[in-house]
């Protein structure tokens, strides 16, 4: 899958996202800093329906929306040295909690994701244009 879009249509991009994904599943986000990650999972909420406030969970690491589906689960790992501080923090039991879990950051902890996990990379194209690619793995 790839998936390329401009910022002001990044809601039909969630929208076409979540046709292409249509379970509960754990989705890892990688990308380079400022690439959008925050960005595009924030409209992901928001085309599930999430009314609660979006925003980065930099510092608390995860945070918990619910939609009329269920949970979604943003998990940024930005901020935690490795698998033991992610484990510490709670991160493996929201990987496996059989709801969505939309995750920034992955590599900082890799061996505690389901083997299922959708791998995903988003990349800066030009200022106003992203790419996302699914591959099996990075």
């Amino acid at each position: 899958m790839e998936l390329r879009f401009q910022l002001q249509d990044i809601a039909s991009a969630a929208r076409s996202f979540w046709q292409q994904f249509p379970l509960p599943a754990v989705f890892a986000f990688h990308g380079d800093m400022g690439a959008g990650k925050t960005t595009f999972i924030h409209a992901l909420c928001t085309e599930k329906g999430v009314t609660d406030a979006v925003g980065s969970p930099t510092f608390s690491i995860i945070n918990e929306y619910r939609y009329m589906g269920g949970k979604i689960y943003h998990i940024d790992l930005y901020r935690l040295k490795d698998e033991e501080e992610a484990i510490r923090a709670g991160v493996e039991d929201v990987l496996y909690s059989g709801e969505i879990c939309l995750v920034e950051w992955p590599d900082r902890a890799p061996g505690i994701f389901p083997a299922d996990t959708i791998e995903l990379r988003l990349e800066v194209i030009d200022p106003g244009t992203r790419k996302l690619t699914h591959q099996n793995q990075f």
